[in-house]
């Protein structure tokens, strides 16, 4: 395993703790206003920050779901190809969804920049927005470079055969 890839399968592992946090967070928040309401006392702002750390949750899970390629495929077809077809189908798919998740990754980052500017906050906590959205930019970046690294895979993979 050569530095970029421990650093990458570092990064990919401290979002994957990040992302964990957030989900125990939101189990706890969760339930915490579950018990408040049953008083007659919900936590106020409860469901905008459950909002936001569903977006951790989520943006921190994608690159190591990508690491461990567990993203759903379709099989059936693919099966029946050669290992070298296959390979070659991986890495130009692997292509597309780096092309797209660059692009994504970029403009949630100019967007971040946007509502920063702006001073964006959430509607009933007032919890400022940006740094979610710019955790979201910088997840995207490191699922990119998992895409990268499974790319050259790939087509090493291809060009072996």
């Amino acid at each position: 395993m050569g530095t970029f890839e421990k650093v990458l399968d570092w990064l990919v592992k401290l979002l994957r703790l990040l992302g964990s946090l957030a989900l125990v967070a939101i189990m706890l928040l969760t339930t915490a206003d579950v018990v408040m309401r049953a008083f007659g006392s919900p936590i106020l702002g409860a469901v905008d920050m459950v909002g936001l750390l569903a977006v951790v949750v989520l943006a921190c899970a994608m690159p190591y779901t990508q690491m461990e390629r567990g993203h759903v495929g379709v099989d059936i077809l693919v099966q029946r190809m050669s290992e070298r077809s296959q390979a070659i189908l991986d890495a130009v798919t692997s292509t597309v969804s780096l092309i797209l998740f660059a692009l994504v990754a970029w403009q949630m980052w100019l967007y971040a920049g946007e509502l920063a500017a702006k001073g964006e906050v959430s509607m009933t906590v007032q919890m400022r927005m940006h740094p979610y959205i710019y955790l979201v930019s910088v997840c995207f970046g490191v699922l990119c470079a998992v895409l990268l690294l499974h790319v050259a895979q790939f087509v090493g993979k291809a060009v072996k055969r």
